[in-house]
């Protein structure tokens, strides 16, 4: 395990999970897994934004052949972030952490007009 992204704790390779665990938390394991793929999505979407940030300050407006070959930071800030843990692995592991609130949206919610 390693502690990478945003202090998540999350496997880098594949790991059997016990899926009773994972349903466990919801009563539901397709309720469980919706949540572990939402959640999954947004740190996905969190990650590419804030790589598009830090590889848009070495975009440069004229393509020069030497420039780009030569772009170390570029490349090590991209290698860097292919190294991170997978977004579902940090979801899962924050899943199971209970970092992860999951709730149902066809519970309703008690009116304060009774």
């Amino acid at each position: 395990m390693s502690q990478n992204y945003k202090g998540s704790v999350a496997e880098r390779t594949t790991v059997t999970r016990d899926l009773e665990n994972i349903a466990n938390k919801t009563g539901n394991i397709y309720k469980s897994l919706n949540a572990i793929a939402k959640r999954s999505n947004q740190i996905s979407a969190e990650m590419r934004e804030e790589l598009t940030k830090k590889l848009a300050e070495f975009a440069s407006s004229t393509d020069n052949l030497e420039e780009i070959f030569e772009n170390r930071e570029q490349i090590e800030i991209s290698k860097f972030y292919e190294s991170l843990p997978k977004p579902v692995s940090i979801a899962i592991q924050e899943y199971l952490d209970d970092k992860v609130y999951v709730r149902d949206a066809n519970e309703t919610v008690a009116s304060s007009d009774n």
